[in-house]
């Protein structure tokens, strides 16, 4: 992948989640996105695994209207709580919304 190309992605997924791109130069540490409540790392790659694909199909097509979409990922001998749960962006911004820290406020 080009520079360009992995710091376009880094820009474009910050702007979707009203962050900031951090350049790598003062990351040390830090997700590549400066976000309130979030720790983003961004991959971005010309494919994504088939499989992966098709449980997020199975997982919308199978998904009433009040349920978010998830798919669920557990590496043989792991603990479950290590899961990774995959979501498109479009189903996290339409159930966490544009800020999802306003809710502290109103709890």
């Amino acid at each position: 992948m080009t520079e360009r190309r992995w710091k376009a992605a880094e820009r474009r997924v910050a702007a979707e989640l009203n962050g900031h791109r951090i350049p790598i130069t003062g990351r040390a540490g830090r997700p590549d996105v400066d976000h309130r409540w979030l720790a983003p790392e961004v991959k971005s790659r010309k494919e994504l695994p088939g499989w992966l694909l098709e449980a997020m199909r199975q997982a919308q097509g199978s998904a009433g209207p009040s349920q978010l979409t998830v798919v669920m990922l557990h590496r043989v001998g792991d603990r479950y709580q290590h899961g990774l749960v995959v979501l498109t962006m479009q189903d996290f911004r339409d159930w966490f919304g544009d800020d999802p820290v306003r809710w502290e406020e109103t709890e």
